[in-house]
């Protein structure tokens, strides 16, 4: 068998075995793997650098499915290059607990690099991945020694391009001159609701030349000598992020929906399976068939992976010997051992240095940052606002990658998927700062992170009406309730500087998911921690600040701002003998964690009256006052007037608390 027959064979593999997972499921989305087949093959075949035996070998480059929707394409091509992927899994596609989710999905499948599947967030977070090499690139890469020097190649669809968010990071990657991002553009014209041309009909090509992007077409998908060569094109310009343009077209090969919505997202039918088996060559008969020369040809990456990383290693032991304090300390910062030098540099302070939490926090991230050589990140223009800056660092530009001060711009959509590719990087602790009313903003990127079990840490600011004159549109009533909805985040609402030191030190260490910390514009006191309990409490989520004699009559529970609130409460209820516990609830998600003995303690289930007190919306509090409770929130949008004023006219005072604690206790 010739060259090019060998091709087409191998390429009408992945289109049959894409079509036959999709029919056995009678679910899915067959025509993008069957039109976007020969790019795919070409990349895998002839360009991606990868050991299908390491799927986490560090100098790999990177592929990104960002049309997640077909899932199928790199599922043959995990399978066929010799992944831990069976053919079993393949035959058992959008099936409970099978490996072949219905869209890719991250520590699931050998060999996936990100969860895709919200059109638009792989392509931005491969920006993201792209910034994380380029950042490693420059503080480690030496002259002849380009330990880090891997690509971030992605297929990406019209969906994709329609999407916000990536405009906002394709923006981003130009000005940043990501020449390491190539991206092959499945132009197949057709989208769910039938052609592109419904809504979709900007000139692609001139959108991301004006971005500053590096542009190719190919004018067929099915020409393979086109498409190796754009991509060798791309490979020389290190100077711009890459976008080829491939016309192709969906369910190619069915007599009867190629260029049809209908192949979209809906199996072709058996009938018409048999058909485009028989138009491209294939037995009808035969169902999730490889071909023996196809497999030799796509297992040859296990050979050819297995040499490439073999090169790397070597080429890593003689950087070791040249340069072994750089080489030790990637190896460490991959393998999150980062030390404690960077927890004895977490400041304390006093109960003189009353100061806003945004403040204590970039204090602590000043502090730490010289100890934590990849803590990289930046915020959507509100460095000043948010505290995010790293001093005495430089700004991550396109002439100083090794910079750690990241300008996201005003994107925070983009932000938020970027940092998910940094935080996919071995060893990369990212974070990125915005006001908490703008996470709405970043919510798909934090679903996803969530979804994956990575760790951007978040510094989400203005945390309340607390900030102020700026009103209803800044002031977040909520976002917080929504964040803390959200399966595996940790969410913190620190009540003051020693509190925000250990909420840092707890992002920092944790590792399982991201980290989203509430901090306030206003300036708060500090607590006293002769006379309270010490801050590392929070590590529980929630700890008692008050040591009342005898069984309290009443517990008063805040976070953030509110907490001292509730702390002169409970001393003027004391006045009048009541005997108020308080407890500091900077994280429900931490509480929950800790054993039923703990919670109990906390919580007495003997005493019933407690007010929950937060400057939000009230909703899930009702847990941890129950029946007998209240709760004082907030149930409407703020206003614009001085905080003091809106604390006042929204009832967070020492005054409303005290009535209706006396009102409770009857």
């Amino acid at each position: 068998m010739n060259n090019q027959n060998l091709d087409q064979l191998c390429i009408n593999t992945i289109r049959t075995l894409s079509m036959d997972g999709v029919q056995k499921a009678n679910s899915g989305h067959p025509g993008m793997p069957m039109g976007a087949a020969p790019m795919a093959y070409v990349l895998w075949a002839r360009f991606l650098r990868h050991n299908p035996e390491n799927p986490k070998w560090h100098n790999r480059d990177r592929f990104i499915l960002s049309a997640g929707h077909g899932s199928m394409l790199l599922y043959s091509l995990l399978h066929l290059s010799g992944y831990d992927l069976s053919l079993e899994e393949l035959q058992r596609f959008r099936q409970w607990k099978s490996k072949t989710p219905g869209h890719p999905e991250f520590g699931h499948t050998a060999g996936v690099e990100m969860t895709t599947g919200p059109l638009g967030q792989g392509f931005s977070t491969g920006v993201g991945m792209a910034i994380a090499q380029k950042f490693l690139a420059a503080r480690y890469n030496r002259t002849d020694f380009p330990i880090v020097n891997y690509l971030t190649y992605g297929i990406v669809s019209d969906g994709d391009l329609m999407e916000g968010v990536s405009s906002e990071a394709a923006s981003l990657a130009a000005h940043l001159k990501l020449g390491n991002i190539i991206y092959l553009y499945d132009d197949n014209h057709i989208s769910i609701d039938g052609s592109t041309d419904l809504a979709f009909t900007e000139d692609v090509e001139k959108r991301f030349e004006a971005y500053g992007w590096h542009v190719q077409s190919v004018a067929d998908g099915n020409d393979l000598a086109a498409i190796e060569s754009a991509i060798k094109a791309a490979s020389t310009i290190p100077d711009r992020p890459h976008l080829i343009k491939v016309r192709t077209h969906i369910g190619y090969g069915s007599p009867n929906k190629q260029d049809t919505a209908e192949s979209h997202g809906s199996p072709l039918g058996e009938e018409e399976v048999k058909l485009t088996k028989k138009s491209l060559g294939w037995d009808p008969d035969k169902v999730f068939y490889i071909p023996e020369p196809a497999l030799q040809q796509f297992r040859s990456a296990v050979d050819r992976g297995r040499r490439t990383e073999g090169e790397w290693k070597t080429l890593f032991e003689s950087y070791r010997k040249q340069f072994p304090d750089l080489a030790s300390e990637l190896e460490r910062m991959r393998n999150l051992e980062f030390g404690d030098e960077w927890k004895k540099a977490i400041p304390v302070f006093s109960p003189e240095s009353g100061m806003a939490t945004r403040e204590a926090s970039g204090k602590v991230l000043n502090a730490v940052a010289p100890h934590l050589p990849t803590l990289i990140g930046g915020s959507a223009d509100l460095a000043p606002s948010s505290n995010t800056f790293l001093k005495g660092f430089p700004v991550f530009q396109a002439k100083s990658f090794d910079g750690r001060n990241v300008h996201f711009g005003v994107r925070e959509h983009a932000m938020g998927s970027i940092l998910n590719g940094m935080a996919l990087t071995d060893g990369i602790i990212p974070y990125g700062g915005t006001f908490l009313v703008f996470s709405d903003y970043m919510r798909p990127p934090i679903r996803l992170a969530a979804l994956m079990g990575i760790r951007p840490v978040y510094v989400f600011t203005h945390d309340s009406i607390g900030l102020g004159e700026d009103g209803p549109t800044h002031q977040p009533i909520e976002q917080i309730a929504a964040l803390r909805v959200i399966p595996n985040i940790i969410v913190i609402r620190p009540a003051d500087a020693n509190e925000t030191a250990v909420a840092w030190k707890c992002a920092i260490e944790y590792t399982s998911g991201p980290i989203a910390l509430a901090l306030t514009r206003q300036k708060l006191p500090t607590l006293d921690r002769t006379k309270y309990p010490s801050a590392d409490g929070l590590i529980k989520g929630g700890y008692l600040l008050t040591h009342e004699s005898g069984n309290p009559q009443i517990i008063l529970v805040a976070s953030g701002s509110e907490v001292f609130l509730a702390l002169a409460a409970a001393d003027a209820l004391s006045k009048e003998k009541i005997a108020a516990r308080v407890v500091s609830m900077p994280s429900w998600e931490l509480f929950e964690r800790q054993s039923g003995e703990y919670k109990e303690r906390v919580f007495p289930s003997s005493v019933k009256k407690r007010i929950a007190i937060e400057a939000g919306s009230p909703m899930g509090w009702e847990k941890y006052v129950g029946d007998a409770g209240e709760i004082i929130g907030i149930r409407t949008f703020g206003a614009s007037a001085p905080y003091q004023t809106l604390m006042m006219e929204y009832g967070f005072t020492v005054e409303n608390i005290v009535s209706r604690a006396k009102t409770m206790l009857g």
